[in-house]
């Protein structure tokens, strides 16, 4: 968390990359399949960068934009972004007491220190045919090349190998939709499971509360 937080201000100043992702992301629109009225869960949205372009695309949806850096989202409340945002920690044993019709993980999901109980949890915070996306606008190869040269701990945050996905979504009572793992786009897309494995525990106040 310190490594993000310390970053949190300086973490989107190339405007270019940004422009970049953004028209990136409308090149994927159809392929992620956002629609409008539906209930969105970014989970790791940093400073908010695309948080603005998942609300115009789920509109009159609501996007809830949670992250486990306090300083990603303070960042990220300066944009004044028509989205809640909610500390929470996806990787911790309590989550809210919400389901949504999405959950969207945009270059996210390799800092999840334990992916097994963060899936399970997504899983819990889907509606019964709910979605997961889990998007990077590199391949797996690509990204674990250069997180292994960034500063510990952050060259430890690896995406799994194909061949793991398949048990780490049937653990967490997800099913794999389809599956892009390529140089320039790595999107997986599953499905909610069994609703059993939704029981949610603590609620959490939205983070502007506490800010």
């Amino acid at each position: 968390m310190a490594f993000f937080d310390q970053r949190a201000p300086t973490w989107n100043r190339n405007f270019t990359e940004a422009v970049r992702t953004l028209d990136r992301l409308t090149s994927l629109r159809e392929r992620l399949g956002l629609k409008a009225g539906q209930s969105l869960l970014e989970v790791g949205c940093g400073t908010g960068l695309i948080t603005g372009w998942l609300v115009e695309n789920v509109f009159p949806g609501q996007v809830v934009a949670a992250d486990f850096s306090r300083e990603m989202l303070i960042q990220a409340q300066k944009r004044k972004l028509p989205a809640e945002l909610w500390l929470m920690d996806i990787c911790e044993k309590s989550i809210p007491e919400r389901l949504f019709d999405v959950v969207f993980c945009f270059n996210s999901f390799p800092h999840f220190r334990d992916k097994v109980l963060a899936l399970q949890n997504i899983s819990r915070l889907l509606a019964p045919d709910g979605r997961l996306l889990i998007l990077h606008l590199d391949g797996s190869t690509q990204l674990n090349q250069f997180h292994t040269r960034l500063a510990h701990p952050v060259c430890n945050d690896l995406m799994p190998t194909a061949d793991a996905w398949p048990g780490l979504m049937e653990e967490a009572n997800l099913k794999v939709q389809s599956f892009t793992d390529e140089p320039e786009l790595f999107l997986l897309e599953a499905v909610a499971g069994y609703p059993a494995c939704r029981q949610a525990d603590t609620l959490l106040e939205p983070v502007q509360a506490s800010l």
